[in-house]
């Protein structure tokens, strides 16, 4: 598979990211190289493997590479339910962001 677009998974991955940096531009200033930058670039990497994923052209790597996607979804979780917990979202983007991905 080469055409990364045609995956729903990476579809919902792309959405959650775009949510994910507009959401993060209201965190605290001391946070933009903290939780900001790990929550942007936890989401981003989860879309980037998958297409990565498409463009080796090998059922090993893509399946090495959604391994990948999953632990940075994953780390994503986290950073989404610390964000909740700190103040920097609201619950409702939390439980959209967690429905968008599954």
């Amino acid at each position: 598979m080469t055409n990364y677009k045609v995956l729903v998974a990476w579809e919902k991955a792309h959405r959650l990211t775009l949510a994910v940096y507009k959401n993060t531009k209201a965190f605290p200033n001391d946070e933009r190289f903290g939780l900001t930058s790990q929550m942007r670039r936890a989401s981003a990497s989860v879309a980037a493997n998958l297409a990565e994923g498409c463009g080796r052209r090998s059922d090993g790597a893509m399946g090495r590479l959604i391994q990948i996607a999953m632990g940075s979804g994953a780390e994503l979780s986290y950073h989404l339910v610390l964000a909740r917990d700190l103040g920097f979202v609201e619950a409702s983007f939390f439980r959209i962001s967690i429905l968008t991905w599954e």
